[in-house]
């Protein structure tokens, strides 16, 4: 009886423990952002570029890039920014961590705005000083292709092709604005088309969907379908817009209203559907112009880049701001990593720190491996005592019996 409770006891024992290991193993981390856990950069502050870290809500760090950075971009893992440096006429490739250069394109047309591609394994660079966009390769800076816009460029953004014939070898596409144009090609050079635009196209932004939103130099946004390349309606007027971002969960479109002092937020635009509600759904109240504005890919935090030299700091969920963040300088641009992050660099090289094993699950491990292995030497030297003393109790028994047996017959 006392061994099969010591059984009980000791399965029992084995199974939480193994629960346990299981649950320190595959429980995953949380972060904001997974390309950099934790941080944001901030182009255009005082130092060039400014690292905040999210779970402290301060500025813990700067990246020195002189040349005026405009815009900034991370790789998927969060290895590599890249940054543009339109008063030096360059695109630079930066390690994340340090700061320290991989490399430098020197290019024409003042380039300020840049695009990456699908598989993160182009890097697309252009200007308003320069009617052409190149295609670099983010780990070298070699230019590998040119894409002739024949109008300064304003604003760029990849999509997959949304053709009904579509299939996943088809080449993803590049939209480009000029000044009364869209123009769209395929990443492998060949021109597609021209979207007129009215009031003149400035910023674009397009969301995983049917729909490319783009500002106006006229003070409007509109929605263009990316299959029929044609302006669906005009979604906003009035203000002074600035690049835009998504939320990647509800398909919402988050646009910067400088002369509002907001942002405004659209309902996102889907295939087949003629009538649109009004625009804005919601509006959210800042501390002053924002200028660009950036949406972890989870949907919970924003990060909006004040003229004022702040960012503030959002709740999307709670439609709030959580606080505002002093960088200084005019701020003119804002990035935060992926979520959840991927596995591989742009050259894939290297793993992305989220995937390596953590410290404290590979120490709870090796403490759950010594306490399952102390556990089952103990369990077996108890039997083995428990089968000993059983062992003796059984021939003291057959002695005792033996013994009765010849005084019987004595």
């Amino acid at each position: 009886m006392a061994i099969s409770s010591l059984r009980i006891f000791c399965c029992r024992l084995f199974l939480l423990l193994l629960l346990l290991a299981c649950i320190g193993l595959f429980s995953p981390s949380a972060h904001a952002d997974g390309g950099a856990p934790q941080l944001a950069y901030v182009a255009g502050t005082a130092q060039g570029v400014t690292v905040i870290n999210i779970a402290q809500q301060s500025v813990t760090g700067t990246i020195t890039a002189p040349g005026n950075p405009r815009t900034v971009l991370l790789s998927p893992d969060g290895q590599w920014l890249y940054v543009t440096q339109p008063a030096l006429g360059r695109v630079e490739v930066l390690t994340a961590k340090t700061g320290k250069a991989l490399c430098i394109a020197s290019l024409p047309g003042q380039p300020s705005l840049l695009a990456l591609s699908l598989d993160s394994t182009v890097l697309y660079a252009a200007g308003q000083g320069d009617t052409r966009v190149r295609a670099l390769n983010p780990t070298t800076c070699a230019v590998q292709r040119t894409f002739e816009t024949r109008e300064p460029v304003y604003g760029l953004a990849v999509t997959a092709s949304t053709a009904a014939n579509a299939t996943p070898s088809t080449p993803n596409q590049l939209w480009s604005t000029g000044i009364t144009s869209l123009t769209v090609f395929e990443v492998t050079g060949q021109l597609l088309s021209s979207v007129p635009i009215a009031d003149g196209p400035q910023n674009i932004s397009i969301p995983g969907g049917f729909t490319a939103y783009v500002t106006t130099r006229q003070g409007t946004v509109v929605a263009v379908d990316l299959n029929t390349r044609k302006v669906i309606r005009t979604l906003l007027s009035g203000g002074q817009f600035g690049p835009m971002d998504y939320d990647a969960t509800t398909g919402e479109v988050y646009v910067p209203d400088q002369e509002h002092n907001q942002l405004d937020i659209l309902t996102p635009i889907t295939a087949g559907v003629a009538v649109t509600p009004h625009e804005p759904v919601r509006i959210l109240h800042l501390s002053g112009p924002p200028l660009s504005i950036a949406i972890t890919n989870d949907g919970q935090l924003g990060f909006v880049a004040l003229s004022n030299g702040r960012v503030d700091m959002l709740d999307l969920p709670g439609r709030s701001i959580v606080t505002s963040i002093a960088v200084g300088g005019t701020p003119h641009f804002v990035i935060t990593g992926l979520y959840p992050p991927v596995t591989s660099s742009p050259s894939n090289s290297s793993r992305a720190a989220s995937s390596s094993p953590k410290p404290i699950v590979s120490l709870f491990m090796m403490v759950s491996i010594g306490l399952l292995g102390a556990l089952l030497l103990g369990a077996l030297w108890l039997f083995w005592r428990r089968y000993q003393r059983q062992l003796a109790d059984q021939r003291s028994a057959d002695k005792g019996f033996e013994y009765e047996k010849k005084e019987k017959r004595g």
